[in-house]
């Protein structure tokens, strides 16, 4: 038994924001069948682990023996999920209009870049581009040195995909209530325009605004803090709270600095003093000292450290997959834990296209209908 059993969601979106969000859905029990299209095999953007527990098809919707598949297929499905520009799934004439004439139940949602509406709706765009929009990426880099662009895509994922499964599981409780389906609109940058929540609240009590790595929670104060190791390692200090300032403090042998946590004037002077006694000692040394001292620290990992580490292990974040050769693959796990309803891995990613016959099959197409439908390069 899994949460979204009984759940089905056909996914026409690519690449990274849509298909992540259905690989949360089909990780608790959905059946998610991805409509796939040849020309993005071609471009080598068809990101094979995010599509695991999932059925792929590869469907040319701009035929009208595929568009009869997809209306097919939505005869019965809950949920379906794009990622195009506005209006292109309008000209295809698969949009939630079209759509909810032939199932009044289904919930459609959008991820764009910008939204359905305003200004930039039409405009292409990428995950740099709307952490830009939103201010993000003014915060993130070192004081007086041009924007830092993160080594993963958060405005993809948190403004994006985690944002539309929010919205589908929403929507699908609202349908158990009043059996309505609707419409979800998710921009990425209003997305990740929400994330600044802290930022605002600052602003609002200060007058003024964050500046990047000169804030409170980045870098402007010791506490807040990167530090690099004698081993050319680093580690990072989250001691906010003035309890694990002041048990910081102490145990590194500087009381006198407890009062000065928020210091102006002596800030310089602290961030200095930790970055020359953090490089005293190799990263491994600074994590068993700290391990019980109760500080609020931990060691900058790499993607290496990270696949090994106990605690991703034990809480079964990295586990692996057996692909379809029967070689063990490692995978990242399940991070939303159900006590009664758990997530599970159950399947290895689907090839390219690999269920498209089964799944016609099971819509009633012959083997013949099937041939044909390959040489029409429906499929």
């Amino acid at each position: 038994m899994q949460a979204l059993d009984g759940i089905t969601v056909i996914d026409l979106s690519r690449l990274l924001p849509g298909p992540f969000c259905s690989m949360i859905l089909a990780d608790h029990g959905a059946r998610v069948i991805a409509i796939e299209d040849k020309k993005f095999l071609a471009d080598g953007l068809f990101i094979s682990n995010i599509n695991r527990n999932k059925e792929s098809i590869s469907l040319n919707l701009k035929t009208a023996e595929g568009k009869e598949i997809f209306f097919k297929l939505i005869e019965k499905a809950d949920v379906i999920l794009e990622g195009f520009r506005p209006d292109v799934v309008k000209k295809l004439g698969v949009d939630y209009d079209s759509i909810k004439q032939i199932n009044p139940k289904i919930i459609y949602c959008s991820i764009s870049g910008y939204g359905q509406n305003g200004p930039l709706k039409d405009s292409a765009g990428h995950d740099i581009n709307y952490l830009s929009k939103s201010g993000i990426l003014n915060l993130i880099g070192e004081k007086d040195k041009p924007p830092s662009i993160p080594g993963v895509q958060f405005a993809d994922i948190a403004g994006g995909s985690m944002n539309a499964a929010i919205g589908i599981l929403l929507a699908l409780y609202n349908r158990e209530k009043t059996g309505k389906g609707q419409y979800i609109d998710i921009s990425m940058t209003d997305g990740m325009l929400s994330f600044q929540a802290i930022p605002l609240y600052m602003y609002l009590l200060t007058g003024s605004p964050q500046e990047r790595s000169n804030s409170l929670l980045s870098h402007r104060y010791a506490f807040y803090n990167t530090y690099e190791t004698a081993d050319g390692k680093y580690i990072s200090i989250g001691a906010l709270e003035h309890r694990f300032w002041k048990n910081l403090c102490e145990h590194l042998k500087v009381p006198e600095y407890i009062k000065l946590q928020y210091d102006e004037e002596k800030k310089e002077e602290i961030i200095n003093f930790f970055r020359t006694l953090f490089k005293k000692k190799n990263l491994a040394e600074w994590e068993k000292e700290l391990s019980d001292k109760d500080v609020c620290f931990a060691a900058v990992k790499n993607f290496e450290e990270i696949l090994n580490d106990p605690l991703f292990i034990e809480r079964k974040m990295i586990t692996s997959i057996k692909d379809k050769k029967g070689q063990n693959i490692p995978t990242i796990g399940i991070p939303i834990k159900l006590s009664e309803t758990p997530g599970s891995i159950r399947t290895p990613p689907d090839t390219f296209g690999e269920s498209t016959e089964n799944i016609l099959k099971e819509l009633g197409y012959s083997e013949n209908n099937i041939k044909n439908l390959y040489k029409n390069s429906v499929i």
